[in-house]
């Protein structure tokens, strides 16, 4: 507050000494000079209150160029009241008060170099693959959203809360949903005075039940007037530029933190580049300014998704200027919009990692080829370009989500949360699939390049199994590898292990020269006869994994 205080004592300064007449004819009147002193006070008041009040209400900063309009009024009235030399002088402040407009209007228009260049990112081919002993964060926020909202009976005096933003975040090494209490209505943020705790709940894992944690807290975005949680960090850091929302991170202890985003315009007040974040404790309301380099360890969405969907933006659009994005176009893309988190999907890596990530299209209306992805890291800021193969072209998240309406269009499903993962080698997309009604179905996995190649199950594991099998039968190998050795082996079954993976039978077994192979009775019906015992003959893929995809299989004395 006192930060807030001191800057508005100085525009209103400011604002007294544009707006009063300094030099007049009746300098030596000393009634002139009590009225002209009585003026100045008057605008210096006025000038304070009116800019404590806007910053108050508006939650505004207060960095000049913030007030060109107000200068602009300021400098014109100066110079009307004034006379002289000093009418001069607040003519030629007032000329270049519309300068400072023209350039804080027109940035725009030729900072879009700027902005790509700060979106500049690193370029590779494909992300390292996936494969069934990785478990992606599957469980989409509709359904996590609506489990936590019939677990609200947990929160005592129910009616006066409802539940705040979801975010994902990875908490003591596990993958969790966590959403805030936060206050309904002014009155009950009047009688509650501070909300009861926050709902977590497992992001990979849709059987979870979600869990009430009691962790009081003060700062919170619903709460108002001095502890509505924007204002607050406003009125602490006054001078900071805020992009993107505030977002709930709680550390391995389960302690309660909001964060912001904050950095620095690209020019005038235009574009934005994440500089770092204000942490904020949620009960005490302590609050310090952080760059990216140092971010806590606990924190993982140290960049907002809406800071990372702009840098999107300005890489597609930007790449020859600005006047190329809105006419000829070339080489322009433009990034998805079907990401959960303000245009963008969050996800881990293998190392436990949270990226954002988001597919680009092509601005040509009908077309739903990918022209790349994107994944930049949530605690860094630093993004990488996957062009994907060139050689294959591969369909966008819009392209998948049409598959899947397609495919369950008399149950009326639909996808949610499609990320592109790299499995077995090949580009897929991973989506979930729910009912009218938001609750969770199955999992659909559709190969990017081959859209005939598709699965679908009760889990993520489920999927990647089917999938695998998929990808032998469609003469697509997997692990990476697309010249796979195809060899024939032959011998007696030692163990069979068999698992019904949604309308088919997967048959593991372990053959006695010591390799284990994989078939699923969609390929070959007769599987789910074998037993151990069997002498088999059979045409696998040597794609070098623990259990190799069996491409044909021969039972000796069935077939």
């Amino acid at each position: 507050m006192t930060k807030l205080l001191i800057a508005s004592a100085v525009i209103g300064l400011i604002a007294s000494v544009l707006l009063t007449p300094l030099i007049t004819k009746k300098r030596e009147d000393g009634k002139s000079k009590k009225v002209i002193g009585y003026f100045f006070i008057g605008i210096f008041v006025l000038g304070f209150l009116a800019t404590g009040i806007t910053v108050y209400v508006t939650k505004m900063d207060v960095n000049w160029l913030a007030f060109w309009p107000a200068i602009i009024l300021l400098t014109l009235g100066g110079a009307l009241l004034a006379s002289g030399i000093e009418r001069k002088i607040k003519g030629v402040l007032f000329l270049a008060s519309l300068g400072v407009a023209v350039y804080v209007l027109s940035a725009p228009l030729w900072n879009a170099n700027e902005k790509f260049k700060s979106a500049e990112m690193k370029e590779e081919v494909e992300i390292k693959p996936f494969d069934e002993t990785q478990t992606p964060a599957s469980v989409p926020p509709k359904f996590a959203r609506n489990k936590m909202k019939k677990a609200f009976g947990q929160v005592p005096n129910t009616s006066y809360y409802e539940l705040g933003r979801l975010q994902i975040q990875k908490v003591n090494g596990e993958y969790v949903y966590i959403a805030p209490v936060e206050f309904s209505s002014f009155f009950k943020w009047m009688n509650g005075s501070t909300t009861p705790g926050y709902f977590i709940m497992s992001a990979t894992d849709s059987a979870d039940n979600p869990k009430f944690v009691e962790q009081e807290m003060k700062y919170v975005p619903s709460a108002y007037l001095n502890a509505n949680l924007e204002r607050h960090i406003r009125l602490q850091h006054p001078l900071l530029i805020f992009y993107g929302d505030v977002q709930l991170e709680i550390d391995d202890e389960g302690k309660p933190y909001y964060i912001r985003s904050y950095g620095e315009f690209i020019s005038g007040r235009n574009g934005f580049d994440v500089k770092g974040i204000v942490l904020v404790d949620a009960l005490t309301g302590k609050s310090e300014v952080i760059k990216l380099e140092d971010i806590p360890e606990f924190i993982d969405g140290a960049v907002s998704p809406e800071t990372v969907s702009l840098q999107n933006s300005y890489f597609g659009n930007y790449v020859h200027g600005f006047w190329n994005s809105k006419f000829g176009k070339k080489d322009v893309k433009l990034p998805s919009d079907e990401g959960t988190e303000s245009n963008v999907s969050p996800i881990f890596d293998e190392k436990g990692d949270m990226y954002y990530f988001t597919d680009f299209t092509s601005p040509k209306e009908g077309v739903d080829s990918m022209l790349g992805y994107s994944l930049t890291n949530a605690r860094t800021g630093k993004s990488t370009y996957y062009t994907g193969n060139l050689d294959s072209s591969y369909m966008d998240s819009q392209g998948n989500l049409q598959i899947i309406e397609k495919k369950f269009i008399e149950k009326k499903w639909t996808g949610e949360m499609p990320v592109l993962y790299n499995f077995y080698g090949e580009a897929s997309w991973l989506t979930a699939v729910l009912d009218s009604n938001g609750f969770l179905q199955n999992y659909f996995i559709v190969s990017a390049a081959n859209p005939e190649i598709s699965v679908y199950a009760t889990t993520p594991k489920e999927a990647l199994k089917l999938y695998k099998t998929a990808l032998s039968r469609g003469g697509t190998t997997v692990e990476g590898s697309s010249h796979a050795e195809e060899k024939n082996a032959s011998g007696k079954v030692l163990r069979v292990y068999k698992e019904r993976l949604g309308d088919f039978t997967v048959v593991s077994f372990l053959l006695n020269n010591g390799e284990n192979y994989l078939v699923s009775a969609e390929t070959e019906p007769l599987a789910i006869y074998l037993q151990e015992g069997d002498d088999v003959i059979l045409t696998y893929g040597d794609t070098g994994e623990q259990f190799l995809p069996v491409r044909s299989l021969i039972i000796k004395g069935l077939q």
